[in-house]
């Protein structure tokens, strides 16, 4: 058995390797650099050909960019119409922002548990939780794999609910061959650079509504609009225009709009190699009963932004620290993805309390993310196999 780098053996790997990172280009560099030296650097030409080519990827009828994935979110709980004594059904296991967006407009976040294979939202826990005063959910694409659309669209209709696509893992996604972000009523989208494909950063929100779609492009750009059917004041002046309601300066440069058009051009094959990275994570760990590799349903066409390690603690004399700290001492850096959101101490002091989401706590205390994005060699897949294979026959319950 080889000695744990952790306790003085020698690591897996002599360089460190994280669970994400960005792919730039030559062809990206040359989109920012063009972009930079023109004149229109802000909400110009390319965030408008930028909003074009998402309708494109994502078969929506509208798109607005924004600053980031954050500010979508809160655009679309905006438009949607959230605010003060409402509740909105939220993923327990997602970033802050998932639930933070409701908090924004007033509303009462509800947190819905997860399902224990798949690890996104559980329709049944949601109907569970709709009162009188649910007005929507926001559901999360969690590791890139697509909701159950069909059921969270059945209880949207049934209840008269808005359904919000927290799609920030899941560009390149499909479901029963629809992309993503051509379904719910408003699909948010994130560019971070761990993301699959990066503006720095970068958010969107696509929608086939034309009423939600003209309201978001207002909100984005402080409440203001240039449009005098829009107006209470208007005129055919060319230089008026007018703040009709309180919205934010979100907008998005058109350098990083400019990045986002040339790594969307490369989707599909950074879609088919994270594929690639997927299959070969799941045959190594498909025979290791200590590893719990994350179900995918069979409607999800799936671009995977994060590979769950799960671990089954039941077979191991180790806990999800302790294996942490060992694949870090390996080179092999992970991380966690997520804990419940109501585990922050902003929560708890909210009055949100441990116990909620069962299957989300059980979920956190065992999971950690291991390294997947474009760039990573097979070589360095097999570093990481390599690493977890060590580990777990280290903590293996004989």
């Amino acid at each position: 058995m080889e000695q744990l780098a952790i306790f003085g053996g020698k690591p897996v790997r002599e360089k460190q390797i994280f669970y994400g990172r960005q792919f730039i280009d030559q062809d990206d560099v040359n989109a920012v650099v063009e972009t930079l030296t023109s004149d229109l650097i802000t909400c110009g030409p390319k965030v408008t050909a930028l909003e074009k080519k998402l309708c494109e990827v994502t078969g929506a009828r509208y798109a607005v960019v924004v600053s980031n994935g954050t500010a979508a979110l809160h655009l679309a709980a905006m438009a949607a119409g959230f605010t003060e004594g409402d509740e909105v059904i939220v993923s327990s296991i997602t970033f802050a922002a998932s639930s933070n967006c409701v908090l924004y407009c007033g509303a009462k976040p509800v947190f819905a548990d997860i399902d224990p294979e798949t690890y996104n939202i559980d329709p049944a826990s949601v109907r569970k939780l709709i009162t009188p005063r649910t007005k929507g959910i926001v559901a999360v694409d969690f590791t890139g794999q697509s909701v159950d659309h069909d059921a969270l669209e059945a209880i949207c209709k049934e209840h008269g609910l808005m359904l919000i696509e927290d799609a920030a893992h899941a560009i390149g996604t499909k479901y029963k061959g629809k992309p993503v972000g051509s379904i719910a009523d408003m699909t948010c989208f994130s560019f971070h650079p761990v993301k699959t494909v990066t503006g720095r950063e970068g958010g969107a929100i696509t929608t086939n509504d034309e009423g939600l779609y003209h309201r978001l492009m207002r909100l984005r750009t402080h409440g203001i609009t240039r449009n005098p059917e829009e107006m209470v004041h208007p005129t055919d002046a060319k230089w008026y225009n007018e703040q009709v309601e309180l919205g934010y300066n979100y907008r998005m440069t058109d350098f990083q709009a400019a990045l986002l058009l040339s790594q969307l051009n490369k989707l599909p094959k950074f879609s088919a190699r994270r594929k690639e990275l997927v299959k070969k994570y799941d045959e190594a760990f498909a025979d290791m009963p200590e590893i719990i590799v994350q179900k995918e349903i069979p409607e999800s066409d799936t671009t995977r932004h994060l590979y769950i390690l799960r671990l089954n603690l039941e077979l191991l004399t180790c806990d999800r620290r302790q294996f942490f700290d060992a694949l870090y001492a390996e080179n092999t850096c992970p991380q966690v993805h997520y804990m419940p959101v109501y585990y922050h101490s902003y929560y708890e002091k909210l009055g949100y309390q441990k116990g909620i989401c069962p299957n989300a706590e059980k979920y956190y205390d065992e999971v950690m993310s291991i390294p997947l994005y474009y760039s990573l060699t097979d070589a360095e897949a097999e570093d990481v196999i390599h690493a977890v294979k060590k580990i777990v026959d280290y903590y293996r319950k004989s």
